[in-house]
C-alpha cells in the first residue's frame, strides 16, 4: 500500500478524512437488550415507546374525599354545602377514583361538624384534584427517542410506560496495545532504563468516561512479527485497537508497517504538539489508533481523535469542549508547523481569569492533573505573547477556577502542605484551592506588579544590608501596591551526595565538580551568586553552572541521579533524597501580596494557615524551618 510516511496534515482534515474512511469501512455501533432497571447510563439503541398509559386508571391526585362535583356546585363562604357519610368516600393520593364520583376536595377543606356531616365551603370543578389515564404518558407514546443517553429519571418514565426491557448500543470493548522493549510493569521494581507502563490506565479512564471499555493487553516487545500477531487476534475480538508507543519514525517503530498489512493506513502525521506522530486507520471495520508512547502527546491524540471516532461506536456525541476567556501571564512561543497544546494553571484575578503558561514536555503527565484548563495556539502562529487574550479549555469547574488563589514566585513544598491543609479544613466544600507556579522570586515580583498573581513567594537577599525583600519591595513599588505577609525561616545550603564522596566542605570546593544550578531571578540563584563572589569564584569556574532546575526538589533530585555533585537548595528537600546538607544561610522566605488582593477571602485564608498549629506541625515534620511572626503583615 502506498501512503505518505509522517505527514504533517492539520488536525481538521486528518479528523474528517479518517472518519469518513470508518464509515466507508463501515464501522458501526452493536446493539443489545437488557433489563430497563440496569439501564442507567446507557444509550438507548432506537426510539422506545410506551406499552401501556401511566397512569392506567383515574386516581386521586391527593389525600382527601371522592365526591360527584354536582353536589357541592353551589357551595361557598356564607352557605356551605353539608354532606352526610354516604356522599363521599375517602382517599389517599394514589387511590383509584370510586365509581359514581369525579374530583377530590383536599382533606385541609374538609371540616368535620361533629355529628358524622361535613362542611365544604367552596365548590369544585369536575375531575380537579384527579390524575387522568395517561396523564404521564399514554400508551404508544415515544417515551425516548434513538441514541437517548438514559438517566435515572428515565428509567422510572421507561418503567412507567411498560418498558421493562430496552435495547441499548453495546458498550464497545477498545484493545489497549502497549509496546516496547523498554516498558515494564508499573508495579516493577524499576532498573535504569525502565519506564513503567501506565498510559493504558490513563486511556482506560478516558475510555470509562466516553462509554467505551478498555481490555489492557500485557505489554508486547518491539518485535513486529509479535505486534502483528497480537493486532490480528484483537481485530477479531475487539471494536476497535490502540497501540501505544511506535508510532514515530524511530528504528523499532513498526506500528504503521503492521496496520499497512492488516488493514487500511489512512493518516500517519498530524500537524498538533504534543501527538504529531499518530497513526489512524482501520483492519476491515475495526478502527485503528496508533498513539504515542509519551503520555502527554497520547493523552491529546485521545482527546482530539479518538473520542470523535469512538462516538461512532458508542453514539455519544463527541461535543466540543466549552471555552473561557483568558489573559496568557507570560510569554509562549509556539512553532508554526503544528497547532500546539499548552497547559495551564488559572485563577480569577481582579476580574479576570489569568492563565499561567506550564511545562510543555510531551512525557510530564503530572502536567494534566494540575492543570486547570489547556489553551490552543494555532497552526502558522509563532506563539502568545504576556497579556494576550485567548480561549482556554478549562478541566475544572468555572466555579472551582473562580475560587482558586494564583501563587507564583519562588518554589518551597510548604505551598503544597498549606493547599492541602485548605481543602482539609474545609471538608472539601466550596474548598480555596491553589494554582502554583514556579518563576523565582523576581517572577513574583513581575507577576504581583502586572495583578497576575495573588501572591507569591519571595527570598531576596540585599548584599548590602543582608536584608531580605524590604529592598526589592521599595524599589519595585515606589508608590505601594503590595504588601509584605512574613513567611518561614529556612535553612540554605550545599545538597550534596550521599555520603559526601568528594569531601565538600563550602563554596570554595565548587570549581571541579559538577554542580546544577537554579533559574535566573531565583532567590536561591542570587544567594549563590553573592556566595561564590565573596569566595572569588566566577560562574565559568562551575561546571553545570547553566544547568538550571524549577524548583528545590528537582535539584534534589538530580543530585540523587548522580547527575550532578551538589546544588544549593533547601534542607527539606535534601531530607526528602536522603541526601547530605552543608548549611550555609538562614533566609526569610515571605509572601508578596497584590495590595489589591489583600482583603480577598481566599487570601485571608492562606494567611489562617499559615498561622495555624497544623501548618507549624507539618512544617517541624519536614525540617530545616523556623517559624517567627508568620502570617504577621511586615512594615515596609
Amino acid at each position: 500500500m502506498k501512503y505518505e510516511y509522517l505527514s504533517n496534515t492539520p488536525l481538521e482534515e486528518a479528523r474528517e478524512k479518517f472518519l469518513n474512511s470508518l464509515k466507508e469501512a463501515g464501522t458501526a455501533y452493536k446493539t443489545e437488550v437488557i433489563r430497563t432497571r440496569d439501564a442507567a447510563g446507557r444509550v438507548l439503541a432506537r426510539a422506545h415507546y410506551a406499552r401501556r398509559s401511566s397512569p392506567h386508571y383515574l386516581s386521586s391526585a391527593m389525600d382527601g374525599i371522592a365526591i360527584s362535583s354536582k353536589l357541592i356546585e353551589s357551595a361557598n363562604e356564607s352557605s356551605p354545602a353539608i354532606l352526610k357519610q354516604s356522599d363521599f368516600i375517602m382517599v389517599d393520593t394514589g387511590d383509584p377514583l370510586p365509581e359514581g364520583t369525579d374530583c377530590v376536595v383536599m382533606i385541609e377543606q374538609v371540616v368535620e361538624n361533629g355529628d358524622g356531616t361535613i362542611s365544604l365551603y367552596s365548590s369544585a370543578a369536575p375531575w380537579s384534584n384527579v390524575r387522568q389515564i395517561g396523564e404521564d404518558v399514554s400508551m404508544g407514546d415515544m417515551i425516548a427517542p434513538s441514541f437517548a443517553r438514559i438517566t435515572p429519571s428515565l428509567v422510572g418514565a421507561l418503567l412507567a410506560g411498560g418498558v421493562l426491557d430496552v435495547e441499548v448500543v453495546k458498550i464497545p470493548s477498545v484493545a489497549l496495545i502497549p509496546t516496547g522493549d523498554e516498558i515494564v510493569d508499573s508495579d516493577s521494581d524499576l532498573k535504569e532504563g525502565d519506564i513503567p507502563e501506565y498510559n493504558s490506565a490513563i486511556f482506560s479512564g478516558m475510555l470509562a468516561e466516553w462509554g467505551a471499555k478498555g481490555v489492557v493487553y500485557p505489554i508486547v516487545r518491539d518485535d513486529p512479527k509479535l505486534i502483528k500477531e497480537v493486532v490480528s487476534s484483537a481485530a477479531k475480538d475487539h471494536d476497535a485497537i490502540i497501540v501505544i508507543a511506535g508510532s514515530s519514525a524511530g528504528r523499532d517503530d513498526y506500528t504503521s508497517s503492521v496496520l499497512a498489512e492488516l488493514g487500511e493506513l489512512v493518516i500517519h502525521g498530524i500537524a498538533i504538539k504534543p501527538g504529531k506522530p499518530a497513526i489512524l486507520g482501520h483492519i476491515g471495520p475495526v478502527p485503528f489508533f496508533g498513539v504515542p508512547g509519551y503520555p502527554v502527546s497520547g493523552i491529546i491524540v485521545m482527546e482530539k481523535i479518538v473520542r470523535y471516532a469512538l462516538s461512532m461506536l458508542t453514539m455519544i456525541p463527541a461535543a466540543e469542549p466549552e471555552e473561557v476567556e483568558v489573559t496568557v501571564t507570560r510569554k509562549a512561543p509556539s512553532s508554526l508547523k503544528y497547532e500546539e497544546y499548552i497547559r495551564c494553571q488559572a485563577a480569577q484575578a481582579n476580574g479576570k481569569i489569568v492563565a499561567v503558561p506550564m511545562s510543555r514536555g510531551a512525557g510530564i503527565v503530572t502536567g494534566f492533573s494540575k492543570a486547570s484548563g489547556m489553551i490552543t495556539v494555532p497552526q502558522n502562529c509563532e506563539g502568545l505573547e504576556a497579556g494576550a487574550s485567548i480561549k482556554m479549555q478549562p478541566f475544572r469547574k468555572l466555579s472551582d477556577i473562580e475560587n482558586t488563589l494564583c501563587v507564583t514566585g519562588s518554589h518551597d513544598p510548604l505551598i503544597d502542605e498549606v493547599a492541602d491543609i485548605l481543602i482539609r479544613s474545609s471538608g472539601n466544600i466550596n474548598p480555596v484551592l491553589i494554582s502554583s507556579s514556579h518563576v523565582g522570586s523576581m517572577g513574583a515580583i513581575t507577576a504581583v506588579r502586572n495583578n497576575e498573581a495573588h501572591l507569591g513567594g519571595i527570598h531576596l537577599l540585599d548584599t548590602e544590608t543582608g536584608i531580605y525583600n524590604l529592598s526589592y519591595i521599595r524599589k519595585y513599588f515606589p508608590n505601594g501596591g503590595a504588601v509584605l505577609i512574613r513567611g518561614v525561616i529556612r535553612e540554605q545550603g550545599l545538597m550534596i551526595t550521599k555520603g559526601n564522596p568528594k569531601g565538600i566542605s563550602g563554596i570554595k570546593d565548587l570549581p571541579g565538580l559538577s554542580y546544577v544550578n537554579r533559574q535566573k531571578g531565583a532567590g536561591t540563584r542570587i544567594l549563590l551568586d553573592y556566595l561564590i563572589e565573596k569566595e572569588g569564584i566566577t560562574p565559568d569556574q562551575i561546571y553545570g553552572y547553566t544547568k538550571e532546575e524549577y524548583t528545590h526538589t528537582a535539584v534534589a533530585a538530580a543530585i540523587a541521579s548522580g547527575t550532578a555533585d551538589c546544588g544549593m537548595g533547601i534542607y527539606s528537600a535534601a531530607k526528602t533524597y536522603d541526601l547530605d546538607f552543608l548549611h550555609l544561610w538562614d533566609e526569610q522566605y515571605d509572601f508578596l501580596v497584590a495590595e489589591s488582593a489583600a482583603d480577598d477571602p481566599r487570601v485571608l485564608k492562606f494567611i489562617e494557615v499559615l498561622r495555624s498549629e497544623e501548618f507549624r506541625t507539618r512544617l517541624e515534620k519536614m525540617g530545616g524551618y523556623v517559624l517567627k511572626d508568620t502570617g504577621d503583615t511586615v512594615v515596609i
